[in-house]
């Protein structure tokens, strides 16, 4: 078996530990795919970089170096494969939650990655600046933290995740080019065309027309790669549920390749001008370990998006590796469980309100009168979807008649709307970049809204790996707590030892309790 990797690796100046490198090298002969986007390989000979699972012969030993994000490997000077499209291998970042520099730069890197805020900046002489102001450092410390790290700049960084975007929406989408630079976060044709030649020796026509590269031909299919093992099963269970009709449709094993499809909407904040609504079908290739995502045209606009938050709602770009070193001897039968995420914050937010204290089925039977009574229709293929969730500019002026004729007992009414409230007016964001010890002290803050919530919030939706709703009865039973004087303490002590995979940890003990009864009914929405 290789040798475990770490994720941050060094910087593409230094050499790597003789023995990490073998480890990888053994891993590219074996085409392993648990390592996909933990490293890549950059063949000197030729001049362009591979995920370690590219199907093209194994390049001789003194001809590889080792990567362990793609922007090294582009600051290097290597190009990216037409073949195995690094574009489209999972992300991969150490997590901590005790190294303050670390933690830093994983937040910046969480960040950048967010196609959110690629359109908002262009001006490269600003970007760093305006993300160390979010961060509350100095450009300068930032920088140094960044290189130091991971051995590139953050412009380096957010230069190379813009040009793969780029890359991915002119192989997989007939997108004119105008509208891919635009959406890849470039202020001008002119200059995506610039940056694409300079970094790939070819410009964006060039790469379009070749006809030669495996997936290539604008079939409007984007290919999502994710590192097994990976529970699908589990993972659409989870799904159907707590699915809302009209809204979510699961399709499992026995029926086709098991998919999730549901309608979605993006604010204006988010795509930067109008409202996008829409549909996507996440289909499994569970053989070649990718996630097949096709999308209405109207999203076309802002696919970046759209992908980001399908990895998140999958989470596509987990480690089990990682994860399962901390929670295989506590959790042995979980090693393939990932935390479901959501594609709208502001929704699984609603479901998480409508959740409280009562089973899943309750909470779903509140969510699917919501969405009959205050949803939008919306046109799909299917006749399973037909309705999209109702907005935070809804649901704020929601008067409590409304919602009481639903069952939504007052101090929940009052949690919505607060709710609803908070994110129409650009007081709160819930998205997967946004900054977690502020986003839950923000919904502690609204009536209704206590930590469970909060908790169950972090998890889902800003994908913090290391949350933990103690005060959850289910995890109490699960982990033979529940007896004692304060469970939540004795639970909050026991995962002390998991940490920073705690949003894991919670998943493997919910999966222990059995699916009939009161116990997993009581599981959240």
């Amino acid at each position: 078996m290789p040798t475990p990797l770490s994720p941050l690796g060094p910087s593409p100046t230094a050499a790597a530990p003789a023995v990490e490198d073998e480890g990888r090298y053994l891993a590219l002969q074996t085409r392993d795919a648990r390592f996909d986007g933990r490293f890549f390989t950059g063949v000197t000979s030729t001049g362009i970089y591979c995920r370690p699972v590219c199907s093209v012969r194994t390049p001789r030993r003194e001809n590889c170096r080792f990567f362990a994000m793609a922007a090294q490997a582009e600051s290097a000077g290597f190009r990216p494969c037409l073949r195995c499209r690094p574009e489209m291998a999972p992300q991969s970042l150490a997590w901590s939650v005790q190294d303050a520099s670390g933690i830093l730069v994983q937040q910046a890197v969480r960040l950048l990655d967010a196609p959110e805020g690629w359109a908002r900046d262009n001006t490269q002489g600003a970007t760093v600046a305006r993300l160390a102001e979010r961060l509350g450092v100095s450009d300068r410390h930032l920088r140094r933290i960044f290189e130091a790290a991971l051995g590139v700049s953050p412009l380096q960084y957010l230069q190379t995740r813009r040009l793969l975007t780029a890359k991915q929406l002119l192989t997989d989408t007939p997108l004119p080019i105008t509208q891919v630079a635009l959406s890849s976060g470039f202020g001008s044709v002119r200059r995506f065309n610039t940056a694409f030649a300079e970094h790939y020796g070819l410009n964006p026509t060039q790469l379009r027309k070749s006809g030669s590269v495996e997936g290539a031909g604008s079939t409007g299919t984007l290919r999502l790669a994710y590192r097994p093992p990976l529970d699908v099963a589990a993972l659409l269970a989870f799904f159907e549920r707590r699915r809302f009709l009209g809204v979510e449709w699961v399709q499992q094993e026995g029926e086709g390749a098991p998919a999730l499809r549901r309608t979605v909407r993006l604010s204006p904040a988010v795509t930067g001008g109008l409202e996008a609504t829409g549909w996507l079908s996440a289909r499994f290739d569970t053989t070649r370990h990718q996630v097949l995502l096709q999308t209405s045209d109207s999203l076309y606009p802002v696919l970046p998006v759209v992908i980001a938050r399908v990895r998140a709602m999958l989470d596509l770009d987990a480690e089990p590796s990682a994860i399962n070193a901390v929670l295989h001897g506590r959790f042995p039968d979980g090693d393939g469980l990932r935390v479901p995420g959501a594609f709208d914050g502001f929704e699984l937010a609603v479901r998480a309100v409508l959740g409280q204290q009562i089973t899943v089925a309750a909470a779903r039977t509140l969510g699917q009168r919501l969405v009959e009574r205050l949803g939008e229709p919306i046109a799909t293929p299917w006749p399973e979807l037909g309705r999209l969730f109702p907005p935070p500019s809804v649901l704020a002026r929601a008067e409590g008649d409304v919602l009481g004729q639903m069952g939504i007992v007052r101090q929940r009414q009052a949690a919505i709307v607060a709710l609803a409230q908070a994110v129409d007016s650009g007081a709160l964001a819930l998205h997967a970049g946004a900054d977690v010890a502020a986003t839950t002290a923000a919904l502690c803050a609204l009536p209704g809204i206590g930590d469970w919530t909060a908790q169950y919030i972090a998890m889902r939706v800003l994908r913090w790996p290391d949350a933990f709703p103690a005060g959850d009865v289910a995890l109490h039973k699960a982990l033979g707590v529940q007896g004692q004087k304060n469970p939540a303490r004795a639970a909050t002590e026991a995962s002390a030892a998991w940490r920073p995979w705690r949003s894991y940890a919670v998943l493997r003990a919910w999966a222990q309790l059995p699916l009939p009864g009161a116990a997993a009914a009581q599981k959240p929405l």
